[in-house]
């Protein structure tokens, strides 16, 4: 099968990191080009921007983009425009209202959009999802704590509006409470926003589902020492840990599920399958939920934060 000709767009951490790793692995893909303001890959031609990219290298058929959310609309309506399926790293927009518009802009032109939301491709994720329908949900915790200095080190836009603050780590726990619990509302939050920043450090929410089961979610940016990315619910058939992010899945205390991450890989082969079968992949629950948060929920401003 002739592999399919991609761009890449915004060569960040995150690119480095995980996107080229899976491209170059995948016999599924091409890397032909890449456009980033500030750095590039070696090997294939770059560009300043994802206009110069298309205009170009005319060749592409889809591109993966990964640069700030503020910033992805408009290069992902350009793409949908020249006739490219589109990647979207997460979140897949700054609103709900770019990203629904980009779904029928894609439906328009008969193109791919996928909206990639990561750790729904963690090894232990469908498992506990699996076990959570064969059961009755009393409550669920949601515990998602790190520590910005280290995963974020020197961004500012993480700062900015439309950056998210500690909702760019959040939304990963929020991508996969929609997926493996019934569907939830917010009703109360509190947004701790640091005196000099513009996006909130800390978040605590409540939400109950259509049954009236609790869930609560703790998002901090302040963690040092290990880090916390759990959800645990409390069930009539055990309490149930998935940690590590969706890495390792636990019952009342035993470990049924813990296998190597390998999400960036799967959404690769996701991408391809939807590419090659002319559907579309985007949910926007989960960016939904930030924005009810940011709606319903009180600021609280706290002490300032210096990177």
């Amino acid at each position: 099968m002739t592999p399919i000709r991609i761009g890449i767009v915004g060569v960040g951490k995150i690119v480095r990191d995980q996107h080229l790793p899976a491209l170059a692995k995948d016999p599924s893909y091409r890397l032909v080009a890449a456009a980033s303001r500030h750095e590039k890959v070696d090997g294939i031609p770059n560009y300043p921007s994802i206009k110069a990219m298309l205009e170009d290298v005319a060749e592409i058929e889809a591109v993966s983009l990964c640069m700030p959310p503020q910033f992805r609309f408009d290069a992902a309506r350009a793409a949908l425009e020249a006739g490219k399926h589109v990647f979207l790293e997460k979140p897949p927009g700054a609103t709900v209202s770019e990203v629904e518009h980009l779904k029928e802009l894609a439906a328009e032109r008969g193109v791919s959009l996928f909206a990639s939301w990561h750790s729904r491709y963690a090894p232990a994720v469908e498992f506990a999802r699996t076990f959570l329908t064969s059961t009755t949900i009393r409550s669920v915790a949601i515990n998602w704590k790190e520590d910005v200095r280290r995963w974020h080190p020197n961004q500012e836009w993480i700062w900015q509006p439309g950056g998210f603050g500690v909702f760019d780590p959040g939304i990963n726990a929020l991508s996969i409470a929609t997926h493996i619990l019934p569907k939830m509302f917010i009703t109360a939050a509190t947004l701790d926003f640091p005196e000099n920043r513009h996006a909130p450090i800390a978040a605590q929410i409540a939400f109950r589902t259509l049954d009236g089961i609790p869930v609560t979610a703790d998002f901090d940016w302040r963690q040092t020492g290990p880090q916390s990315w759990d959800i645990l619910a409390d069930t009539e058939a055990g309490s149930m840990l998935l940690s590590g992010g969706g890495a390792k899945l636990a019952i009342d205390g035993q470990i049924v599920h813990d296998e190597p991450e390998a999400e960036y890989p799967m959404l690769y082969q996701r991408f391809a399958e939807i590419l090659r079968t002319g559907t579309l992949d985007v949910d926007v629950a989960p960016l939904q939920h930030v924005a009810d948060a940011f709606m319903l929920g009180k600021r609280n401003v706290v002490e300032a934060f210096y990177d």
